[in-house]
């Protein structure tokens, strides 16, 4: 059975070779939605030769997700499946699970992301599994564990809802509010790619794979950072404070006219360079707002005062000698504007892909590498594109 560590087999991939740093790698893919399907789209980016296992009346329940839609696919389902090939399977009845478990026993990793005891039902779960591929990584994904959460349904709304990320988002006399993506799925996606990954470690040393368990609450609660320590270090439980940050100041939104500007002032000397291009170099050794503990304690003064002192300005230039003085600074652009941003400082945001006689668009992979790198190589697949293909690479017929 190919391994991370073991030599590429030819027939990995019967379309196209690669040389990515996962090259070898079998994944099966039994996720849907987005934090499992984000993981294995990594791997994918990677080299590893991702097998998407999907239901035949449907498939993925985000391929269902829009408008907006590009080329009569979900532009959801776009956004965490490149990479992949797709094979329509009915895992409840006993032909599908032959294949499901022929696909299973060529397979490095597993990653599946169903209601906490679904798999095992299926006679797919991890211990039956483990023993018939020992080297096995198989990473469950869940929203809250597979303990007393396991009867929940874990969706990343409700997630950023219970976890606390939404008491400190929005303004203060404002609703609690989400976040405007679902971050905590990428998050929890970003937290399964790293578990797997070491996993392939630790199995390059033992030979044998583990169980990797990733849960959307536990994600968030790592993710939640300074809020987080405030708490359990200090007994500070945060709330929300709109675009303003409880520890530093100014770090934070101010109003220019028509525009807003984004400030974040991290120390004294960025403050005192601040100052100076508003024409007011002595605020930065007023007692209120020499040291940042005190523009902290003064934040609303000293936001009425820079205010003030915007007002009439061009932002743009403002930005520009904020930034040229080492002051991080910027006006707040909308996605088409950041893309942009991101193509002016030659950083290859996107790329567009083939895809059914059209073009799709794709945001880059974000990690460059000085040598095996990220490749794309399959555009998101049709619901059960490769059904035929895989069953003649797994030599059924």
């Amino acid at each position: 059975m190919p391994g991370i560590d073991d030599p590429a087999p030819d027939d990995v991939s019967p379309v196209v070779r690669v040389t990515g740093p996962l090259d070898g790698l079998v994944v099966a893919d039994f996720s849907r939605v987005l934090a499992a399907p984000m993981a294995t789209m990594l791997l994918g980016d990677l080299g590893a030769d991702v097998i998407k296992v999907e239901r035949p009346d449907g498939g993925d329940d985000s391929r269902a997700w829009g408008p907006p839609f590009a080329q009569d696919e979900s532009t959801y389902f776009l956004t965490a499946n490149r990479n992949k090939r797709s094979i329509a399977l009915d895992l409840s009845s006993d032909e599908g699970r032959k294949v499901a478990l022929a696909l299973i026993d060529r397979a490095d990793v597993l990653v599946e992301n169903f209601r906490p005891g679904t798999m095992a039902r299926l006679g797919l779960g991890y211990e039956e599994l483990s023993a018939r591929n020992v080297r096995l990584i198989y990473c469950s994904v869940s929203g809250f564990g597979q303990g007393k959460g396991a009867r929940l349904a874990g969706y990343d709304f409700l997630v950023q809802a219970v976890g606390g990320l939404m008491s400190v988002t929005g303004q203060p006399d404002g609703p609690p509010t989400k976040v405007g993506v679902a971050l905590v799925d990428v998050l929890s996606g970003l937290h399964a790619t790293i578990g797997i990954l070491a996993a392939l470690e630790e199995r390059r040393r033992t030979g044998r794979g583990q169980r990797v368990e990733v849960n959307l609450l536990s994600s968030l609660l790592a993710s939640m950072v300074n809020q987080a320590s405030a708490y359990l270090s200090a007994g500070v439980v945060p709330r929300a404070l709109g675009n303003r940050h409880p520890s530093i100041a100014p770090y934070e939104a101010l109003n220019v006219g028509d525009h807003t500007l984004v400030v974040a002032v991290g120390n004294d000397r960025q403050f005192a360079a601040m100052c100076r291009i508003l024409g007011r170099p002595e605020l930065s050794e007023d007692r209120r707002y020499a040291s940042n503990a005190d523009r902290v304690a003064n934040r609303g003064d000293l936001v009425a005062e820079l205010e003030r002192l915007l007002s009439g300005r061009d932002v743009e230039q403002v930005v520009a000698e904020l930034v040229d003085a080492g002051v991080p600074a910027g006006v707040v652009n909308d996605l088409a504007a950041a893309f942009q941003l991101a193509r002016d400082l030659g950083l290859e945001p996107s790329f567009t892909m083939q895809f059914d006689g059209g073009e799709v668009g794709q945001v880059a992979h974000p990690i460059h590498y000085s040598g095996a790198g990220v490749s794309y190589r399959r555009p998101p697949p049709r619901l059960g594109q490769h059904t035929d293909e895989v069953l003649h690479w797994l030599g059924i017929r």
